[in-house]
């Protein structure tokens, strides 16, 4: 049963890296630290897990997987540590208060701390640390041994100081957050660093009085295992705290995504019919849906773009009265103005087709009150749809009448 839930906490652990991945490509250097922090506790809890051990222990040095854990558990412990003190480790006083220098300083040391923490570890692992048979567990197999209680104390010693510190800082934060999300989730990531704090002392004072008074193999499991579950929590409330407040932003991606697949089917039929209104060659819809080359909503905003540029580039090619005949057949339509508009388009993209332009450019689009990039989207989305049940029958015969009404005026 302890297997699986350390397996659920990798898993749950690697799934929020994942999604966080784009900020190393679209983030500022706190995001980018704060992924590494997620990255780093994902791959220490996979190498907790019995498959990812079994599999490093085929390596021939003994107890390798304990020591690459604790060199990734060092890295992401840093990346956090560093996020904290420099995202919340600022203050508009004119007087820097005590807690801010001390973040500060902190985040500067961090990785100076870090390297020379690793090389330590390392010098140790390879001196003072009994291996002469590969460990199951390396806690409890090791229990009792001053020189792994110096290692593990010198390992301890980073997540002692950024639990203090994410706890302090998160706890903080919270109170002060404006919105509920961002302060559930800090609330939560508070809560999991003081728990953090708790099992980091309580690992300690287990090695140390294994040395100082022996005690029985099956009391030193039951402490280890404890505390090993208390740890699979904390980063399981690391994990929902995390997720809270960029809940509101899945959502919104997620309707940008759905806005982007509904009006590819104008977007695509425009740029088509004038090469180069695209910064770049148009794809497929799969294709244009799940590339990460820019991100989604400066896709959205280029999408809109395109289709305007398209749009008055059609009014060389469309008939002057094309607009008021698309009115005409639309007139009893559920929704009247996207559907003529859509109508106009689809005619018009017939009309330049051949190629001939029209002696005078009909007149642009009506202007909407569109106030941002979500509005005017929103309104292409009805006007995507509308053309997407247009026939191309259906938008020749719109274009046919409209030249004959066309004919008959310029007479």
């Amino acid at each position: 049963m302890f297997e699986y839930f350390q397996y659920l906490t990798a898993a749950v652990m690697t799934l929020i890296a994942i999604w966080r991945f784009p900020a190393v490509r679209y983030g500022d250097s706190h995001r980018r630290a704060l992924w590494g922090g997620y990255a780093g506790f994902a791959v220490a809890l996979c190498l907790y897990t019995p498959a990812a051990m079994n599999a490093v222990d085929l390596v021939p040095v003994v107890d390798l997987s304990a020591l690459l854990r604790h060199f990734a558990s060092t890295a992401a412990i840093m990346a956090a540590l560093t996020y904290v003190a420099t995202s919340y480790g600022k203050s508009a006083e004119a007087v820097v208060p005590r807690h801010v220098a001390v973040s500060r300083w902190i985040a500067r040391a961090s990785y100076k701390a870090g390297a020379i923490g690793v090389i330590l570890l390392t010098v140790l692992f390879f001196t003072v640390v009994h291996r002469d048979k590969p460990s199951e567990n390396f806690l409890i197999d090791h229990a009792g041994e001053w020189g792994v209680a110096v290692y593990m104390t010198v390992f301890y010693f980073f997540p002692l100081i950024t639990t203090a510190v994410c706890g302090y800082q998160w706890t903080r934060a919270a109170r002060q957050a404006e919105s509920t999300s961002m302060r559930v989730g800090l609330g939560l990531m508070g809560i999991s660093m003081w728990m953090g704090l708790i099992h980091t002392v309580a690992r300690i004072a287990i090695l140390w009085v294994a040395v100082a008074f022996p005690l029985r193999p099956s009391t030193v499991q039951f402490l280890v295992d404890v505390t090993s579950i208390w740890m699979d929590v904390l980063f399981l409330i690391v994990a929902a705290g995390a997720s809270i407040p960029t809940t509101r932003a899945a959502v919104a991606r997620w309707k940008t995504w759905q806005t982007l697949n509904r009006t590819y089917p104008l977007w695509i039929d425009l740029v088509r019919a004038f090469p180069g209104t695209s910064l770049y060659p148009p794809g497929r819809r799969l294709a244009e849906l799940m590339h990460i080359r820019v991100p989604i909503d400066v896709r959205l905003d280029r999408w809109t773009q395109d289709i305007a540029d398209a749009c008055e580039k059609l009014r060389h090619y469309a008939p002057r009265n094309l607009m008021f005949a698309a009115e005409d057949i639309t007139a009893s339509h559920s929704d009247p103005d996207p559907a003529a508009e859509a109508y106009w388009i689809k005619a018009a993209l017939l009309a330049a087709d051949t190629m001939q332009v029209c002696p005078q450019a009909a007149a642009p689009l009506r202007d909407k009150p569109f106030v941002d990039t979500d509005s005017e989207a929103a309104w292409l989305v009805r006007v995507s749809t509308a053309y997407s049940r247009i026939t191309t029958d259906q938008a020749q015969r719109l274009l046919q009448q409209s030249t004959g009404v066309d004919s008959k005026v310029d007479q």
